[in-house]
C-alpha cells in the first residue's frame, strides 16, 4: 500500500464516472450521486447487471432474473460497456459492486477506482460477528442458494441502515431493496475461502499495472465492516500500484445514501481525479 501523502504522477482528466451497484440494490441506488456528479460536468453511467434494465418494482415481481446472475457474465457486461468509451473512466463500486470494480481493474480497465463498503475479493479472511449476523438470514436456509433471497425490513435495518431510525430505514427499503442472488451470498460470502482453487472473485493482488484504487469504509457498517475493507486493501501491499484506505467512523453500509453522503461522494471523486491515469502508467 502507498502512503496517502505521496505526490502522484501527472493525472489524466477523466470526464466519465461509472457507478457499479451492489447486491440487494439496483442502479437506482446511485440516483443522488448521478445528479451530484452531472452537476459538476461529468458523464455518469450506472450499468445494471444483465436483465436489470427494468425498475426495482419489476425485479421484485420477477426474481428469476436476479437468481440467474453469474459473476463472470456481470463483469463481461460492464467491461463491454467500458470498452466502448473513448477514454478510461473512473470506476466506483459499492458493496458487491466494489468486488466487481476490483475485477474490472484486474482486466486493465479504468483510470482510477474507488470502492465503498466493498465486499471482499478472494482471500480476505476477516469475518466480524456483525457480518455473520447480517448474512445469517440468507445462510440459515440452504434453499436460498438456488433462488433470489431478500431481507425483511428489520433485517435490512440491521445490515444496511443501522445509523438511521427504523422509519427512515423502511423508506429506504421500500424505494431500493430487491432480493439478491442467493448463490452469491453462499459462494462469495463467509464460506468463499473454504473452497479449493481460485474462485470467480480472485484477483492478482501483486499486479503492478492496474489503475489506482481507494477503499472507503464505514466505521459502523455491519455487513461489510471497516476491518474487512482494510484487510482487502492490505492484500494489495505487494503491488506497486496505488492503493489507499480511508474510514468514515460514523457511517453505515448505506453510506452512499444516508445524510452526509455528499462528503463521501466528493472525497471519492476528488481522489479519483487526482490519481487518474492509465493502468500502464501506475
Amino acid at each position: 500500500m502507498t502512503d496517502p501523502t505521496t505526490e502522484p504522477p501527472t493525472p489524466l482528466s477523466p470526464d466519465t464516472v461509472v457507478l457499479v451497484h451492489g447486491l440487494w440494490m439496483t442502479p437506482r441506488s446511485w440516483e443522488h450521486w448521478v445528479t451530484h456528479y452531472e452537476a459538476q460536468g461529468y458523464r455518469v453511467l450506472t450499468p445494471g447487471y444483465p436483465g436489470f434494465e427494468i425498475e426495482v418494482e419489476a425485479l421484485r415481481e420477477n426474481p428469476d432474473v436476479i437468481a440467474e446472475q453469474k459473476v463472470p457474465a456481470i463483469v463481461d457486461h460492464i467491461a463491454a460497456m467500458i470498452a466502448e468509451l473513448d477514454a478510461p473512466p473512473i470506476i466506483m463500486g459499492h458493496s458487491f459492486g466494489g468486488t466487481l470494480t476490483q475485477l474490472l481493474l484486474a482486466r486493465g480497465l479504468g483510470c482510477s477506482a474507488v470502492v465503498i463498503d466493498s465486499a471482499p475479493t478472494e482471500g480476505v479472511r476477516v469475518n466480524p460477528p456483525s457480518q455473520a449476523k447480517s448474512l445469517f438470514p440468507i445462510l440459515k436456509n440452504p434453499a436460498t442458494r438456488h433462488r433470489a433471497a431478500g431481507f425483511t425490513p428489520a433485517q435490512f435495518h440491521y445490515a444496511f441502515t443501522n445509523t438511521l431510525s427504523r422509519e427512515e430505514s423502511d423508506a429506504v427499503y421500500e424505494r431500493y431493496h430487491i432480493p439478491a442472488p442467493g448463490s452469491f451470498v453462499w459462494d462469495y460470502g463467509l464460506f468463499a475461502n473454504l473452497k479449493p482453487g481460485h474462485q470467480e472473485t480472485w484477483v492478482d493482488y501483486a499486479n503492478d499495472d492496474r489503475a489506482p484504487l481507494l477503499f472507503i469504509a464505514g466505521g459502523r457498517d455491519h455487513i461489510m465492516p471497516a476491518s474487512v475493507n482494510k484487510s482487502n486493501a492490505k492484500h494489495y501491499r505487494k503491488s506497486d500500484a496505488v492503493t489507499e484506505f480511508h474510514v468514515f467512523p460514523e457511517r453505515s453500509h448505506w453510506t452512499c445514501g444516508e445524510p452526509g453522503w455528499e462528503e463521501v461522494a466528493d472525497m471519492a471523486l476528488s481522489w479519483a481525479v487526482v490519481h487518474a491515469r492509465r493502468p500502464d502508467e501506475t
